[in-house]
């Protein structure tokens, strides 16, 4: 009988492996090789125990010995071949050009370019097995211009980043929120259509928020009626209290209320130097990440009747729902501003 060779570490790995391993097929292997371990029982026993041929169990021993536990997790299936792979290229660019709505539509697609007819379920698993998704649309602003982004991210905030790497100066990101008072809809796991109340959606809270981009606490002022300069005039002499040493640099948008004269002369005077983004630019600000997560976690299926509960979320935070959001700076959560090597970190 075949000789097994296993050490400490790789039975230590069976002992759980064997029940939890994702594939059934690895599982049975391990099975055999655990029970090859630890008893005396005969390839024949073993198989019996295991449900398999006794010339498989040395199969799985001399596999085990030869390539270790990577050789039994190792499952060469990979199902047959299908006729549309034929046809791949030309599909994949059409798909590419002008991607599909619906499964549907797609074997409409396919049968006009190939005339081999599909279900929507089979057409569904090959769009999968060539790398598809279904997957919600998102949406740039028109008249982005991606160069004038590039200058401003390579003339304006690079240097500006290494003066805060070096302790010289802060930058906040800045930006306002406007939460309407009507339901967010959104789906859900539920045994039945959920309906949920929502109030009037003229009704709103207003919030003017910054999020340092070195400690990642974030700074905000909320408002029921319409923010105007004189709003942001304030909130930038809250920013100036809270840092009161060293220069402070805010990026914010082009908003008519931030841009007027007053808030600039304002800002002079404050020693704050206001650095405005390209013209609808507003994956350059940081902060738009945290007002999306704000509405999924805190507005999604919420009623509110009035603006006052949800004040009353941002300030006292019963559920350390501000704390969560510091969470939002890291590499992964800034992935689509194109911009994570610029964020500062210390």
């Amino acid at each position: 009988m075949l000789t097994l060779q296993i050490n400490e570490a790789d039975l230590a790995v069976l002992t759980y492996e064997k029940y939890l391993y994702p594939c059934l097929l690895v599982q049975k292997r391990l099975e055999v090789i655990h029970l090859r371990a630890l008893t005396e029982l005969t390839n024949q026993q073993i198989a019996k125990l295991a449900g398999v041929h006794p010339d498989t169990v040395t199969d799985y021993v001399r596999c085990y010995n030869a390539k270790g536990l990577d050789g039994l997790k190792a499952v060469g299936y990979r199902g047959t071949n299908s006729s549309l792979d034929e046809h791949k290229s030309s599909l994949q660019a059409s798909f590419l050009e002008q991607p599909p709505i619906s499964s549907n539509q797609a074997v409409a697609r396919i049968k006009a370019l190939t005339g081999i007819v599909r279900s929507p379920t089979q057409v569904r698993q090959w769009m999968k097995k060539i790398g598809m998704k279904y997957q919600k649309t998102g949406q740039v602003p028109a008249k982005a211009d991606p160069v004038k982004q590039q200058e401003w991210v390579t003339d304006t905030l690079t240097p500006l980043i290494q003066q805060v790497k070096e302790g010289k100066a802060h930058l906040l990101f800045m930006d306002s929120a406007h939460l309407v008072m009507g339901v967010f809809l959104c789906c859900l796991w539920s045994f039945s259509r959920v309906f949920i109340q929502s109030a009037s959606a003229r009704k709103r809270l207003n919030v003017l928020g910054a999020v340092d981009a070195v400690s990642k606490q974030i700074t905000f002022l909320t408002i029921t009626t319409y923010i105007t300069a004189q709003t942001v005039v304030d909130f930038l002499g809250q920013l100036r209290e809270k840092y009161p040493t060293l220069p402070l640099y805010i990026v914010l948008d082009n908003a008519r209320y931030q841009h007027c004269q007053l808030v600039k002369q304002t800002a002079q005077l404050l020693a704050i130097h206001l650095l405005f983004l390209p013209a609808y630019s507003p994956n350059l600000n940081i902060i738009e990440r945290l007002w999306k997560w704000l509405k999924k976690t805190c507005l999604y299926t919420r009623f509110y009747e009035a603006a006052l509960p949800i004040r009353w979320v941002l300030l006292r935070d019963p559920e350390g729902k501000l704390k969560t959001m510091a969470l939002l700076c890291t590499d992964e959560s800034f992935a689509s501003l194109k911009i994570v090597s610029l964020f500062v970190r210390r």
